[in-house]
């Protein structure tokens, strides 16, 4: 797996965890500005440990077989 993959991986989980962290804080009464922000740092937060987590397992060449997310998985049958 190359930089492309983890680059893109980071990228989805980090527009995931933003929105998520987002809608909650907005639900909580905070300003815009505010949601966003805590969106943004958050968002970097868990993307960076999950993809930096995840390259490190891959590495090891541990793959999840129930999510089958990763190139090596996808392509054996269950």
């Amino acid at each position: 797996m190359g930089a492309r993959f983890w680059i893109r991986r980071f990228v989805v989980v980090f527009i995931g965890a933003f929105v998520a962290i987002g809608v909650g804080q907005l639900l909580r009464g905070r300003t815009a500005t505010d949601a966003a922000m805590h969106g943004l740092v958050w968002a970097a937060v868990s993307a960076i440990v999950f993809t930096t987590a995840r390259v490190y397992q891959s590495r090891r060449g541990l793959h999840c077989v129930i999510c089958r997310d990763t190139p090596e998985t996808r392509s054996t049958p269950r």
